[in-house]
């Protein structure tokens, strides 16, 4: 039997959601084996405390765990770092030095952000993994280890092997057991859970009076999306406070030291979108379509007023789907509209007759014609990648119009 509070209490994970809880249990599987386990998940979600609640709970526990940090490391001595040197084997290396599969032997170690190791290094330590071998910089001497490996990345590693950044067996090798900690926003159940623990440990350390969150601040935090994690969510509890000693944190504290209400009001800010890429981009050439929307609005109040601009030289190529109705009552009518923004940029008439591909179509093609075929300067304004737009161009056979204008 798997005892969950046994390992939530031996690494101090927190958390009852369902998320945790399937989590726990399936630390509980895996740690009783000598396997290579795989921890992916966001910033800040805890993924070292998963590491420590797998060796803490395995054969190994009462041993030495190792933790490595491998984005922290520059690429010319992570080598050294990992494997050791030779006593003259690079300048500066006076003496002889172990590494940190030395230091690990018989215990654990744990290789965060794996996905940030040089190639050479990855081949090297896919050796150390199938074999247990491995030999210091500058040495010819193999050497035997036994170690259990942990790995954790915030990164996409099957991404990473499509695009050569990772090497495709040593990936093979650490996704036998994955184990994914899932981000803050998807268990905030477990929200005040987080919020008391951080309160209390804090307040008891520093010795400041904790008079606890007010149910209206909590809500209003479970509201921001976290885009940090737990780690991020750790630093806001104890700088409020830190600010705010000894009162009890409310809402309008909450507010102020988030800034939500400029987060809120400010629709440039990143958000968490559950989509696809082209989902994505394509809710972003929309996007662009709104703003033509209120370029049309402008050039419409210029015709309106009189300024003598003739049509055919403001007006879109498919002025169809763009022009307002004929208003035979006057102007006036056409103005208010402007006015209370009840002007569309594309016309009644063409709602359900024009698709979205037409729409992107003549979006793309328009920004292409104003930017004289540079797909640089086209992608950045669309606000999509170089790599879509050269993909949408091959499909409208746009291609033929422009040439190659980088």
């Amino acid at each position: 039997m798997i005892d969950i509070d046994k390992i939530r209490r031996s690494a101090g994970i927190i958390g009852e959601s369902d998320e945790i809880q399937e989590m726990l249990a399936l630390i509980g599987q895996v740690a009783i084996t000598d396997i290579s386990v795989l921890i992916t998940g966001e910033s800040g979600s805890g993924k070292e405390l998963v590491a420590k609640a797998i060796h803490k709970n395995s054969r190994r526990k009462f041993e030495r765990m190792v933790i490595v940090n491998c984005a922290a490391i520059p690429a010319g001595i992570i080598e050294s770092e990992l494997f050791g040197h030779k006593k003259g084997s690079f300048t500066g290396a006076t003496e002889a030095r172990a590494g940190y599969f030395e230091a690990a032997n018989k215990g654990t170690i744990f290789l965060d952000e794996i996905g940030e190791l040089p190639l050479e290094t990855q081949a090297k330590l896919l050796r150390v993994i199938e074999q247990g071998e491995f030999m210091r910089v500058g040495d010819t001497k193999i050497m035997k280890t036994d170690v259990r490996i942990i790995a954790a990345t915030h990164r996409h590693l099957s991404q990473e092997v499509q695009d050569g950044n990772f090497r495709q067996d040593l990936y093979f090798r650490l996704k036998t057991i994955n184990i994914n900690v899932p981000p803050l926003r998807e268990h905030l159940s477990d929200f005040h859970l987080f919020v008391e623990r951080f309160g209390l440990e804090f307040t008891a350390k520093n010795d400041i009076t904790f008079k606890g969150f007010s149910s209206e601040s909590l809500m209003v935090m479970k509201h921001y999306p976290w885009p940090g994690n737990v780690r991020e969510l750790k630093n806001a509890v104890e700088s409020l406070l830190v600010i705010n000693e000894g009162k009890r944190i409310t809402e309008e504290m909450v507010n102020r030291h988030l800034k939500l209400d400029t987060y809120q009001s400010n629709s440039n800010l990143p958000v968490f979108v559950d989509a696809d890429s082209d989902k994505v981009e394509r809710e972003l050439i929309l996007k662009q379509l709104l703003f033509l929307r209120q370029d049309m609005n402008e050039i419409k109040q210029m015709i309106m007023g009189g300024r003598g601009m003739p049509v055919d030289e403001v007006m879109p190529s498919n002025p169809a789907l763009y022009l307002p109705p004929a208003d035979n009552s006057g102007s006036t009518n056409t103005l208010n509209q402007v006015e209370d923004g009840t002007f569309h940029a594309i016309q009644e008439d063409a709602i359900g007759e024009t698709s979205m591909s037409e729409l992107e179509h003549e979006i793309i093609e328009r920004t292409l014609e104003k930017f004289n075929g540079n797909r640089r300067k086209a992608a950045r304004s669309l606000d999509i990648s170089e790599r879509t737009l050269y993909r949408k161009i091959n499909d409208y056979g746009i291609q033929k119009k422009f040439k190659d204008n980088v």
